[in-house]
């Protein structure tokens, strides 16, 4: 071929080499534009996220036929296996050897320290030894008294024995009967905040709750 003609020739394969790439070049820029768009044409599970069900006793060619993957009899062949996390052999597993929760208040109770509430009980039968009518009750008479002296623990006032003199009460809770038998006589019970903040004594009617 004379170089008159070649020259045509090498012209138009080079344009026709420009104008692919730049067809590719578009077709790639559309694509990646395409998916940077979110819509519902484009939703669709994290790549890994999902796996197809593994089907088994589908024939010899899937690898899981026949004994469906559970091997020639024994235990794990049967229905009912014991094939478990939990499972150890028929021994006691550990979920049950450990104790069990019975309650907050006893000791053999599983440990959730963080979330026992403690209080200390100061009976009203020790108010009406120990106080003239008329006391304010605080919380520093009652330790120099003997009562409630446990350190940063809430004093409770609970309802066991009589009491027959009005006393301003102070403490972080009353029983229900406790409250009752002290506004009975007159008294009135003050509610503190917990023993480690600072807060104000709020005084408490007979027509609040417990």
């Amino acid at each position: 071929m004379s170089p008159a003609v070649r020259k045509p020739v090498e012209e138009k394969a080079e344009a026709g080499a420009k104008a692919e790439a730049g067809a590719e070049a578009g077709a790639k820029a559309a694509a990646e534009e395409g998916s940077a768009r979110v819509g519902l044409h484009s939703l669709k599970p994290a790549p890994g996220s999902r796996r197809p069900r593994k089907r088994v006793g589908r024939g010899e060619g899937s690898g899981t036929g026949k004994t469906s993957g559970r091997g020639q009899k024994g235990a794990g062949a049967r229905s009912g296996s014991k094939r478990r996390a939990r499972f150890e052999g028929g021994q006691m597993p550990i979920h049950m050897r450990m104790r069990k929760l019975r309650g907050p208040h006893m000791k053999k109770s599983m440990p959730f320290e963080r979330f026992r509430t403690h209080t200390q009980p100061v009976n009203i039968s020790a108010l009406q030894s120990r106080f003239d009518a008329g006391t304010e009750v605080t919380i520093e008479l009652l330790r120099a008294n003997g009562l409630g002296t446990r350190k940063d623990v809430p004093i409770k006032m609970l309802a066991k024995g009589e009491l027959s003199k009005a006393l301003t009460v102070h403490a972080h809770a009353f029983s229900a009967s406790a409250r009752e038998q002290i506004e009975a006589v007159g008294g009135t019970c003050v509610v503190l905040g917990p023993p480690t903040t600072a807060s104000p004594a709020v005084p408490v009617g007979p027509l609040d709750g417990n």
